[in-house]
């Protein structure tokens, strides 16, 4: 199967790092507020490709400890990835937006979740994570356990996604 690229929710502690998409006419969701991540370079894995897409985007480099859990999708033969992941708040002092986007932003994952103009799969598969991922009291519980339908992965240290 062909995979096309990858996607993160970015965590800088408990707020999501959004950029708002450029208004150019005829792209995709211009204008919208979107996660990090993109189209893969190359033969390049999912995980290298969002690490690459978060420092071309905003000159954060994201270690593969700093991944929690990622999960593939497949849509009209494409697979793409979507992955979570936290660093610390003071993460965004270091920000500098790259050539793609008009700014960036922190809000709430239930803002984006919520936001008119946040791109809708990407709202879907957040939610998704959410209530998968998360007990009542919001403790990570990246790992669900065997014969799960939605065969989520927790990525481990030393292995990436293939």
């Amino acid at each position: 199967m062909v995979f096309g690229g990858a996607k993160i929710a970015l965590y800088l502690g408990d707020q999501l790092v959004v950029i708002l998409r450029d208004d150019f006419e005829g792209l995709p969701y211009a204008g919208c507020w979107d996660l990090p991540g993109g189209g893969r370079e190359g033969t390049e894995t999912p995980l290298a490709c969002v690490q690459r897409e978060c420092f071309e985007e905003l000159g954060l480099e994201v270690p593969q400890a700093a991944i929690g859990w990622h999960r593939s999708f497949v849509q009209n033969g494409v697979m793409n990835w979507f992955f979570v992941g936290h660093l610390p708040t003071a993460c965004a002092d270091r920000i500098v937006l790259g050539d793609e986007g008009q700014r960036w932003a922190l809000m709430s994952d239930q803002a984006y979740i919520d936001h008119d103009t946040a791109i809708p799969i990407f709202q879907e598969r957040l939610r998704m994570f959410l209530e998968r991922a998360f007990d009542g009291e919001r403790t990570p519980r990246y790992d669900a356990g065997g014969g799960d339908e939605l065969q989520e992965e927790p990525v481990r240290r030393g292995v990436s996604p293939k």
